[in-house]
């Protein structure tokens, strides 16, 4: 059986991961660490650091959303979907990964690190093509359509983000979201005639 694109990003993350884990000064080399970054140019750490992560559960919980979105993704785009959610899922990581380069550039022990912006971005193109879709979130028993809760999701990031009230780079995932909207309207400007149709026949 051949093996779709997003069996191969998990595969590559899991190992990744835990090749990390266990290899304590790659792991520190892999984070996003802006200061490294703007000091010693390690430019390679906007991609490393959406490899590794946290623990299993910060693992867990990036790959198996990126699991359920990102072959759906590849369909959705087409002939050339497989090298489109490619480019998505590693754009999305730096680019998310951007604004928190700026802010902490001058702060040498900050240190950010996993997939989520690379995984918000699928998300969000998902809900892009099919707002409908109810995404299912753990302890609610029914799915919301992708477009409330994404709508949700994104005045969450931004308020915690503006908070800082945790270790969650939330910024990251507000900015990954953005960044699969405006790359899906972008290569696929029909999506928004869509979307809009979809959402319009939403009803309770």
């Amino acid at each position: 059986m051949i093996m779709n694109t997003t069996t191969w990003i998990l595969i590559i993350t899991i190992a990744t991961s835990f090749y990390a884990w266990n290899r304590r000064e790659m792991y520190q080399k892999w984070l996003l660490n802006p200061y490294k970054i703007n000091t010693n140019q390690e430019y390679w750490r906007f991609i490393t650091s959406g490899f590794v992560h946290l623990n299993y559960m910060h693992l867990f919980f990036n790959m198996f959303a990126l699991f359920f979105f990102g072959q759906h993704v590849a369909y959705y785009f087409g002939p050339q979907g497989d090298l489109l959610m490619i480019a998505l899922y590693l754009l999305g990581i730096v680019i998310s990964d951007i604004p928190t380069f700026i802010k902490y550039r001058n702060i040498p022990n900050y240190n950010s690190l996993g997939a989520s912006g690379g995984v918000a971005a699928v998300v969000f193109s998902s809900i892009m093509f099919d707002p409908l879709n109810p995404i299912y979130i753990m302890f609610i028993p029914y799915g919301i359509p992708g477009f409330i809760l994404g709508a949700l999701y994104l005045v969450y990031s931004y308020y915690q983000g503006k908070r800082m009230a945790d270790n969650i780079n939330h910024d990251a995932h507000l900015y990954g979201a953005i960044f699969g909207l405006l790359f899906t309207v972008v290569l696929r400007p029909g999506v928004v005639i869509s979307f809009v149709q979809q959402v319009s026949s939403w009803s309770l």
